[in-house]
C-alpha cells in the first residue's frame, strides 16, 4: 500500500506531484509484491521507467556521468563549486525525488535529503519515499518510518520557527522489505 502526505498541510497536492505519485505506482507495487529485499538503489531502478516517462532525469548508477548533481554554490565564471547528488529531478517543476529504503529513518537520511534540497539552488519541491514500516532483523517490531517522517515535518511546519525555501514537501510511504 502506498501512503502519502503533502506539506504544508494547508495546501492541496499540486498536480505535478499527483503525476509523480502515479508514475511511482507500478514500481512501488513491484517492490511491495516481492519477498526479496530491496536496497534504495533497487527501488529507484524499479520506479525509474515511470519517472522517465513523465520527464524526470534519474540517476542510473554511481559513476561519473550516471549521477545527478544539482548546484549549490557557484565560483569564478559560473563554475559549480559545490553540488549535491539527487536520485531524480524534474527541471520543469524543480522537484527533487529521493528514494530511501531501510535506512531512511534509522540513519536520519531523510533529514540529509531535506537539508540538501533546501540548499540546492533550483529546488522548489522535495519528495521523499520511505518504507511504511521498517523491520530490520535486529528488531522484534517494525519502526513506523512513514509516520515518523510525517510527524517530523508536521512539527516543523506547525512550529512556524523556520522559513523554508521549498514550496512543498511530499512524503511517500511504500510497503516492502529492505536490505539496507
Amino acid at each position: 500500500m502506498t501512503s502519502w502526505q503533502y506539506f504544508p498541510r494547508s495546501h492541496p497536492l499540486p498536480s505535478h506531484l499527483s503525476a509523480l505519485l502515479s508514475a511511482l505506482e507500478d514500481g512501488l507495487v513491484t517492490v511491495a509484491g516481492s519477498a526479496d529485499a530491496y536496497s534504495s538503489d533497487a527501488v529507484l531502478d524499479a520506479v525509474a521507467p515511470g519517472l522517465r516517462a513523465i520527464g524526470y532525469m534519474v540517476e542510473s548508477g554511481k559513476k561519473k556521468g550516471e549521477v545527478l548533481a544539482r548546484p549549490v554554490l557557484f565560483g569564478p565564471n559560473g563554475t559549480v563549486e559545490k553540488s549535491f547528488l539527487v536520485d531524480a529531478f524534474d527541471s520543469a517543476t524543480g522537484t527533487i525525488l529521493e528514494v530511501e529504503a531501510g535506512r531512511g529513518v534509522a540513519n536520519n537520511q531523510f533529514l540529509k535529503d531535506f537539508f540538501e534540497a533546501c540548499a540546492i539552488q533550483d529546488a522548489k519541491y522535495l519528495a521523499i519515499t520511505v518504507l511504511n514500516s521498517y523491520k530490520p532483523p535486529s528488531l522484534k517490531k517494525g519502526n513506523p518510518d512513514f509516520q515518523t517522517v510525517c510527524t517530523f515535518f508536521d512539527t516543523l511546519y506547525a512550529s512556524g520557527r523556520l522559513a523554508l525555501p521549498l514550496d512543498g514537501i511530499l512524503i511517500i510511504g511504500y510497503d516492502g522489505y529492505s536490505e539496507d
